[in-house]
């Protein structure tokens, strides 16, 4: 169940249902307009749902600022102004609905720490090519130090992915998104997401899950994780490499989601040499 506006309901797993095929008919492809997506960072960014009539949803959340999401239509003019004088920002706003809101006299900005990375899938699966020619190299190197097992990630395998992203979060040493990624494992069957999990001998040393998205233009990357160890290094390329490769032809590109502006990320995502972005934008009053 939603609420009505001005009311809001947590987000919850029966939710599903309804909000997954629309979120499935969004073209613009950003990472977090799925309902997993939103689902699995709901405590992370406390997000909550309300619909005003039929057509309009409305999420609204808080990171360091409270914000607020429309994925779908505009509510009326006055159910706006409400939002951005009780909320500050709108977040994720297309390029189609910074257009609108600006035309409305609002200020809007591109957020460029939360563009989301696209890559060509045909590109990813061969790393062909003199740019890509170091990522190549690391996973031939992967592959001269391990020999190298790639299963579909089923719920069968679920404890190995749990046991990989335990290790990952061990040698991490800070949370990150390690909630939302075990949530993500024990549910991946309720939410529909897929994925692939690697084996060095009898070891899981890998895994990587998300889901389909831009009308099945488009498959997101939501986690990918791997145990470090030196004999391990160039896992990483392999596994992207491999899952680009395993992935049906109709993805044309592959979204590896944002940098959230953190430096080596940003860095690690631009050397992958991304065809495009999915750009994003914020709103507020002037």
């Amino acid at each position: 169940m939603i609420e009505e506006y001005p009311s809001f309901s947590p987000l919850s797993l029966d939710q599903r249902t309804l909000l997954h095929a629309r979120f499935q008919r969004l073209t613009e492809g950003m990472s977090e307009l799925t309902f997993a997506g939103l689902y699995l960072f709901r405590e992370t960014h406390h997000y909550r749902i309300a619909r005003v009539g039929e057509d309009v949803l409305v999420v609204v959340g808080q990171d360091a600022e409270p914000f607020f999401i429309l994925p779908f239509e505009f509510p009326s003019r006055d159910v706006l102004e409400f939002l951005f004088a009780h909320y500050g920002s709108m977040k994720a706003v297309m390029p189609s609905q910074a257009q609108r809101l600006a035309e409305m006299g609002l200020r809007v900005w591109e957020d460029r720490d939360n563009f989301d990375y696209l890559y060509a899938r045909d590109k990813m699966a061969t790393l062909a090519g003199r740019r890509l020619h170091r990522k190549k190299n690391l996973v031939n190197l992967f592959l001269r130090n391990n020999t190298c097992t790639a299963k579909p990630l089923l719920e069968e395998y679920a404890g190995d992915a749990l046991q990989i992203l335990d290790r990952w979060h061990e040698q991490q040493g800070s949370a990150g998104d390690y909630a939302a990624a075990r949530e993500a494992i024990e549910k991946m069957e309720a939410l529909q997401l897929c994925g692939g999990i690697f084996y060095v001998g009898a070891e899981p040393i890998a895994y990587t899950l998300g889901e389909e998205l831009a009308q099945g233009r488009m498959f997101v990357v939501h986690f990918e994780k791997a145990v470090r160890r030196k004999q391990y290094t160039g896992v990483y390329q392999h596994v992207n490499r491999v899952f680009a490769a395993v992935l049906p032809e109709k993805y044309e590109l592959i979204n590896r989601e944002q940098d959230l502006g953190d430096p080596g990320l940003r860095q690690a995502k631009e050397s992958y040499r991304p065809v495009g972005f999915v750009k994003k934008y914020r709103a507020a009053k002037p």
